[in-house]
């Protein structure tokens, strides 16, 4: 099969294009052809070897955690797949060495839900990885009908997907974003306001009576200014601070979950959730691709076709 790899910790450059063996199929596995290929941040962090204190990695390493495609054959006692049928799925294995930047990629039915047919190959890989971090923050703090939450970081990957899982829970959100994707937001079910300085007045100024829930997708000082307007500190979640849970918070790294992700493909074709795809890239420009996400200026995802 073909592949883009690394052959030790490092940047786009180091990324490139070779032929590797099929994959083992596991029991509870099944073997993917893979159709697209999500592209995410944590791709090149991991590459760059910002993980490495709490991952294991080996090399030759394939990138990738997302990816959509056709299942090809399956693994002993699997029951829940059958070859030809359609799927989606967040592939973090314990270990990192053979992810989805490849034609072909085995995973665990734990990892797995059918592909909802409302979306593309393209839409339904930039899902899962983005799509569970917000929905798992959101269960984490409990967002609901009536609640006004505080979405940071509301036109990106995670944050996109954010805005509009919670407002299917009937919540009101307010979403931070920069002024050129204020009309995006609104799009997505939110009310935009400007980040930076001086943000904690223009929350206040939407929601004055206060919000009751906060989901930082974003870093820096999202978390002081969230725990600034809440009441209570245990509806803060951050996927990007730690800080957050010794202040009365929550710290959330996804976890990959067969029914949460049925849950998003459900919304999907429900018409609840709408996934913006801002690049369609081949597999064999995913160096470009790590460029783009790196920039940190991408509305919605970043995806490599495959097949």
């Amino acid at each position: 099969m073909k592949a883009i790899v690394l052959d030790e910790y490092g940047g786009p450059d180091a990324l490139r294009l070779t032929e590797l063996p099929d994959p083992k199929v596991a029991p509870g596995e099944v073997l993917i052809r893979v159709k697209a290929a999500g592209v995410n941040p944590v791709d090149w962090k991991l590459a760059a070897g910002n993980l490495d204190a709490v991952m294991e990695t080996h090399f030759p390493l394939i990138p990738g955690w997302d990816v959509a495609g056709v299942v090809e054959r399956v693994g002993f006692d699997v029951e829940e797949y059958a070859p030809g049928d359609e799927v989606f799925g967040y592939i973090r294995k314990d270990t990192a060495q053979f992810g989805g930047y490849a034609e072909l990629v085995s995973a665990h039915v734990r990892m797995l839900a059918r592909k909802p047919a409302a979306l593309s190959w393209e839409q339904a890989a930039g899902v899962p990885l983005a799509g569970l971090t917000a929905y798992q923050a959101i269960k984490r703090v409990g967002v609901g009908s009536g609640d006004t939450v505080l979405v940071h970081a509301a036109a990106g990957g995670v944050g996109s997907l954010g805005v509009q899982i919670a407002v299917a829970r009937g919540a009101r959100v307010i979403g931070t974003a920069s002024g050129r994707n204020h009309d995006y937001v609104r799009q997505l079910g939110g009310e935009p306001v400007t980040y930076g300085a001086g943000l904690a007045d223009r929350v206040a100024e939407l929601a004055p009576d206060g919000i009751d829930a906060a989901l930082d997708f974003f870093g820096g000082d999202a978390v002081d200014v969230s725990l600034s307007l809440l009441a209570k500190p245990e509806r803060l979640a951050s996927i990007a601070n730690a800080e957050a849970a010794a202040k009365g918070g929550h710290y959330v790294w996804v976890r990959p979950d067969s029914a949460d992700l049925a849950d998003l493909a459900d919304l999907a074709d429900r018409g609840e959730l709408a996934v913006h795809v801002d690049r369609v890239l081949p597999l064999e420009e995913a160096a470009e691709a790590w460029r783009l996400n790196s920039g940190g200026h991408t509305r919605g995802k970043l995806v490599l076709s495959v097949d």
